[in-house]
């Protein structure tokens, strides 16, 4: 499958058992949501995927079983965030062996190197590897920043064709677009800055709140990009309150709950995670049940994809 970067990208919640199993049961039922609702990829193992706490094994488990349940209608992404280059090669080789047909890629975790280290990070990975990147871009989270001259030299690369824009400033897309014109595509990382990113010129969205509701994510893609502004507009209005869950430290949480409302997942998170209460829960459940009374029928969208 050669892999197009565009279109939304779930970046997809990792299924937990109250016993902290991966369930693999209520998994397949949001994937299924997703390819439903028309998506153009599935991304695993990020920030939401709460990556961090799974284990080789689980990773490799997730990406066969999403690759069996996608059968070749979306590409398998899986999202690389390791220590050491070494161990980013190895979690490259895995990926490739088990299935994925792409790769999203963090700067070295823990550590904050330097551009010319963070370079050498991606270009190792980069010709380790058959699997096409995406450089995931988000200094305000992960304190390091990707920018035009490091792309400069990673582009050399042919593994290297897209970023997770995520730096939020949008005016950095345009910066992009003038350096490297299609060479380098373009998805947006940021859920409250989606829609302003595709009119920009964004060729995607790796998006969170899809993971609750993915047809009204795609509707918004696809009346973007057909031109018709007003009523993405609209639509992007009413999911705002949603879309700022997540740009919040337990975003995890507040997605979930989210995906618990719509049915199609669980709250169960993997500790130190712990699940909403107090106040916060209260706050985070109010935005959602407003939402859901005021959600909204969208049009007939995916002619337009």
């Amino acid at each position: 499958m050669t892999l197009e970067w565009k279109g939304v990208m779930p970046a997809v919640t990792t299924k937990f058992t109250p016993e902290d199993q991966l369930d693999l049961h209520l998994f397949s039922k949001n994937i299924e949501a997703q390819l439903a609702a028309g998506v153009h990829g599935i991304i695993l193992g990020g920030t939401l995927g709460e990556a961090s706490t799974l284990s080789v094994e689980e990773k490799d488990i997730l990406v066969r079983h999403t690759v069996k349940l996608s059968a070749g209608k979306v590409p398998v992404i899986i999202n690389i965030a390791e220590q050491t280059t070494k161990g980013a090669v190895a979690a490259a080789h895995a990926a490739q062996q088990a299935g994925a047909q792409g790769l999203m890629m963090l700067p070295p975790m823990r550590y904050k190197a330097t551009a010319a280290e963070t370079m050498a990070y991606f270009l190792a990975v980069a010709g380790a590897t058959d699997l096409p990147i995406m450089v995931y871009n988000n200094p305000v989270d992960y304190g390091i920043e990707v920018n035009l001259d490091m792309f400069e030299t990673l582009l050399k690369s042919p593994q290297i064709q897209a970023v997770k824009e995520s730096t939020r400033d949008t005016t950095n897309i345009i910066r992009l677009q003038n350096a490297f014109g299609d060479r380098l595509k373009i998805l947006s990382g940021v859920d409250t800055l989606a829609l302003e990113s595709l009119l920009l010129g964004a060729q995607g969205w790796v998006a969170g709140l899809v993971c609750a509701f993915p047809q009204e994510t795609v509707a918004i893609y696809a009346l973007a990009k057909a031109g018709r502004l007003a009523e993405a507009t609209k639509l992007y209005q009413w999911f705002m309150p949603l879309l700022e869950l997540d740009i919040n430290p337990q975003l995890v949480q507040n997605i979930k709950m989210a995906e618990v409302a719509t049915g199609i997942g669980s709250e169960y998170v993997r500790l130190p995670r712990m699940p909403l209460s107090g106040a916060e829960r209260e706050r985070v459940s109010q935005i959602i049940t407003h939402a859901l009374s005021n959600r909204p029928s969208l049009p007939e969208y995916k002619s337009l994809l």
